[in-house]
């Protein structure tokens, strides 16, 4: 698997490390949490994201978690894309909830396995849709592990087997800060994205790597691939903390509390032009 991800980094098919500047390596922070609400996790996004632009963080962030289901509405958001009451949701315990991300609707679950990012894009010399790109770059190399090949769709986002969707991307950016992420069905339940249309796409089926492996994925493998390919793809050196330390690093909000000193560094729908003079934008998938 090693050998063979390098080549593909060796030759660079998309053109992040010779045409976006990532050709020097930057710390990242990693956090690797386990299952989250969406709510905690969101709030937690939040922090960090004033933290990275206020410059209490000094370094761009990786988050790896699961969530408790959870139906999320993206700023494109439309009701009429749930295919079920959410009466009948919430006798199941699952919330329906707006995020502002790109995106539509997408459900989140116990074995799908999500990945926010919380990047300074001038760091970084990546625009939106650069973004969304070298994000599925991440699910697409890291399906190739398994040998499962997956590819992106010329009309849209986020990354797919065939005509199945396996994984999505939906950011948010705020005063050139990045937060949001990615989400890579492992062994994700699959009903509950019947009930919907996912990312607002009628007809589209979510498959999982265990439905397309006939078989369970450990989750820690994936997840290790995943780390891989980031640091691969960004040119980044992950360093683990805790979410203990990340919060004990935020309540004292001092210029070098986290990570060191700062390095310094809209739509992403497909056919999109950057912008980096926008305070907030989204990219979906």
């Amino acid at each position: 698997m090693n050998r063979m991800s390098a080549v593909r980094v060796k030759n660079d098919p998309i053109g992040f490390q010779t045409r976006k500047g990532l050709s020097i390596e930057k710390t990242w922070l990693f956090v690797d949490l386990s299952l989250m609400e969406y709510a905690e996790a969101l709030d937690l996004q939040h922090r960090l994201v004033d933290a990275r632009v206020d410059g209490a963080l000094g370094q761009d962030a990786l988050l790896l978690l699961e969530h408790a289901p959870v139906f999320t509405l993206g700023r494109r958001g439309n009701r009429e894309h749930m295919l079920v009451q959410e009466a009948f949701l919430r006798s199941r315990g699952i919330a329906v909830v707006q995020a502002e991300r790109g995106g539509d609707v997408t459900f989140h679950g116990p074995g799908q396995l999500v990945g926010y990012t919380i990047l300074d894009l001038r760091g970084i010399r990546l625009g939106a849709a650069d973004l969304v790109e070298a994000l599925e770059e991440v699910m697409i190399r890291t399906l190739g592990d398994w040998q499962i090949r997956a590819r992106r769709s010329p009309a849209n986002r986020g990354v797919w087997v065939e005509d199945d969707k396996v994984g999505s991307v939906g950011i948010a950016i705020r005063r050139q800060v990045s937060f949001h992420g990615f989400a890579l069905n492992v062994n994700t339940r699959l009903k509950p994205f019947t009930w919907i249309h996912p990312c607002g796409l009628a007809g589209v089926r979510a498959i999982s790597m265990k439905r397309l492996l006939g078989r369970e994925v450990i989750m820690e493998d994936v997840r290790a691939r995943i780390r891989f390919h980031v640091q691969e793809i960004f040119k980044a050196r992950l360093v683990k903390r805790s979410l203990e330390n990340i919060e004990r690093l935020m309540d004292k909000r001092s210029p070098k509390a986290i990570g060191g000193s700062h390095e310094d560094g809209l739509d992403g729908r497909k056919g999109s032009s950057n912008s980096r003079g926008r305070a907030e934008a989204q990219a979906e998938a």
